[in-house]
């Protein structure tokens, strides 16, 4: 787009999206799709952006509702996400505000008068408030920039958090058809995504689809030996002034690891359901604040927290789901620098799981559904194929191993026993190849082992050739195998939205069906030397990965401990008296940049990344002072 392309859109001053990407956030161009898609809301388009965490979602919003005539309305379901977005965008000196019941009367009236009188670019309010009645009217009085649906795949009964608030939010295109909407989210199979289209009235929004490939991130499964023991020796590879988040499946298991991490000296708290309001706020508060904190907590922590700088996320028990699982995972490391995932499984969390979602509420289908993303899960846990490759099928994500940094692409943590599933897989998807149209995943089991249950009677298959193909191994032995499969990608159970479901192949299943690819799986007990001889020379080929202190190093360049020391201490004493996050200052990554490349003036500390010009003139004189000290 032409820079005059944008006059009649913002009046007698062109703007161009670069301009307001430098002025205010101090970069100096786009990732990815981000261009293309501010340049389609700015057109008055609507649009479905599906794209990581940390990987810039709210700019494809911020950006076009600072250009376009109006204010942009960003509806959000989590007051701390808001509050965040809403402090970083008035650090760098953008008029924005929220709308939540975290206000006082006296501060909801001045913000709506603000809001009334044209003086915001953007008002974040929840999906309740935007539908009164008294928020509609203030709508209908002023010029709307565009509306934001983030967190969209709340509006999803199969998506993973479903809100049914969300659904009401189809009006948007009824009553305002002239005013653009953007649709975002960082979790949505297709199936979650057909919804979305659906109940926002979306079928003329552009979809962008971007790569959910968090190149930064390490992934690594374990089974569990000693929890404890496993966890301290992975927290000994960080430092003491790095922040990570430590999961636990129970309220109770928060209370024991929180007490056995602050007995070791962690700066460990816990948050839970349990805890008082007041103390959840408070921990919360210290694990965005201040460096080096440890949050122990159930899966109810993490959806709004917006700290980039989480260096890494342990899950002491397996997740529900592996989209939960991609969700926690992606709070750490958003500032792109690496971070690092552990999990530590056992088969007992699948148990518990299974029995919850049995004694639901949830529909039949709906049922069906969660129970098949446990067992995916357990598939993953229990499979010995790059973990990237396997999460990024899952979401519709062509990537072919080896990543290069997984458990199982890297030597030093590729299990020594492994067993060769291939002659098993291989009956699998020849079965799924010839009648997976026709078959769920209990009759496809019944199929392999050769079960007559009433599916199989009713349809006649069992008097199929591939009926009991696979007799000789047992129903449990098929139902771990073809739970690997679908972890893979191998095989996909597709789900239709009247709540049908059937099986079709991926491409990723020929390789394997032409003998030229195996498939491995862990093994509780010990295998044969010869096969432990061929895992020894497969291991040769893998790379060896040794964590690196990101904040010690920038692009390969030594950066001095004391600088980087002066600069951290500096940022924290500016974000302690204006009562920020330090992060809101400055990210680790400017930082690292400054300490790199010394720049002498405000000129060249312009240049640096992450460095706009309201924050120039906030901080650039005090991080300049101590640039040009002798270290």
């Amino acid at each position: 787009m032409d820079l005059f392309d944008y006059v009649d859109l913002v009046g007698e001053k062109a703007v161009a999206p670069e301009s307001i990407l430098k002025k205010y956030f101090g970069y100096d161009s786009f990732r990815g799709e981000q261009k293309n898609i501010i340049e389609t809301l700015i057109h008055g388009q609507d649009a479905l952006v599906l794209m990581p965490t940390g990987g810039g979602k709210s700019l494809c919003f911020q950006i076009p509702s600072i250009i376009r005539r109006g204010t942009g309305v960003i509806v959000s379901p989590l007051i701390s996400l808001m509050q965040d977005q809403v402090i970083s965008l008035q650090e760098n000196g953008i008029k924005a505000a929220y709308l939540n019941s975290s206000l006082g009367l006296k501060e909801s009236r001045l913000i709506e008068e603000q809001l009334a009188a044209g003086e915001l670019d953007l008002i974040y309010v929840a999906p309740e408030r935007l539908v009164t009645p008294r928020f509609l009217q203030i709508l209908d009085k002023i010029e709307i920039a565009l509306f934001a649906i983030d967190e969209a795949h709340c509006v999803s009964t199969w998506g993973h958090d479903f809100r049914p608030e969300y659904r009401k939010l189809s009006f948007l295109s009824r009553d305002f058809p002239k005013v653009p909407k953007i649709a975002l989210t960082a979790t949505a199979d297709k199936l979650t995504r057909k919804d979305i289209i659906r109940e926002l009235k979306l079928d003329q929004a552009k979809v962008f689809l971007s790569s959910f490939d968090r190149s930064n991130l390490m992934y690594t499964l374990e089974p569990k030996t000693k929890e404890m023991t496993q966890l301290s020796k992975f927290l000994n590879r960080f430092e003491s002034y790095e922040s990570g988040i430590v999961y636990c499946l129970s309220r109770r298991k928060v209370t024991e690891v929180c007490a056995k991490l602050k007995a070791k000296g962690y700066k460990a708290y816990a948050y839970h359901a349990g805890l008082t309001q007041k103390v959840r706020r408070e921990n919360q508060e210290r694990f965005i604040m201040d460096e080096g904190v440890i949050m122990v907590a159930t899966i109810a922590f993490g959806m709004g927290i917006d700290k980039p700088d989480v260096r890494f996320v342990v899950h002491m028990d397996m997740p529900r789901s592996l989209e939960s699982y991609y969700q926690e995972t992606g709070r750490a490391g958003r500032d792109g620098d690496t971070s690092e995932c552990l999990l530590l499984f056992g088969r007992k969390e699948a148990s518990i799981f299974k029995h919850m979602i049995r004694k639901s509420d949830a529909s039949a289908s709906r049922k069906n559904l969660e129970n098949l993303q446990v067992e995916t899960m357990l598939g993953l846990c229990e499979s010995l194929t790059c973990r990237r490759q396997s999460i990024l099928q899952n979401f519709d994500e062509d990537f072919r191993a080896p990543c290069g940094f997984c458990d199982i692409c890297l030597e030093e943590n590729f299990p020594e026993t492994a067993e060769d599933i291939t002659e098993k897989a291989v009956l699998a998807l020849t079965v799924v190849y010839r009648l997976g149209d026709h078959l769920h995943y209990h009759s496809l089991i019944d199929m392999l082992s050769g079960e007559s249950s009433y599916v199989i009677m009713k349809d006649g298959f069992h008097h199929r050739p591939e009926f009991g193909i696979g007799k000789k191994w047992k129903e449990a032995e098929w139902k771990r195998i073809v739970r690997i499969l679908m972890s893979l990608g191998l095989i996909r159970l597709e789900f239709e939205l009247t709540g049908k479901q059937f099986f079709k192949l991926s491409h990723l299943s020929l390789p394997v069906l032409k003998s030229e690819e195996k498939i491995y799986a862990r093994v509780h007990k010990p295998v044969p030397k010869t096969t432990r001889k061929k895992k020894a020379r497969r291991k040769a080929k893998k790379k060896t990965y040794a964590r690196k202190t990101p904040s010690l190093e920038y692009n390969s360049e030594p950066i001095t401990n004391d600088l980087w020391g002066a600069l951290r201490e500096s940022r924290a004493k500016l974000a302690k008296k204006r009562r920020i996050p330090a992060y809101k200052v400055f990210h680790d990554a400017t930082l690292r940049e400054m300490a790199q490349k010394k720049p002498s003036n405000l000129e060249e500390l312009l240049e640096i990344s992450g460095i706009g010009e309201t924050k120039l003139k906030k901080y650039g004189k005090i991080f300049l002072s101590i640039i040009n000290k002798d270290y």
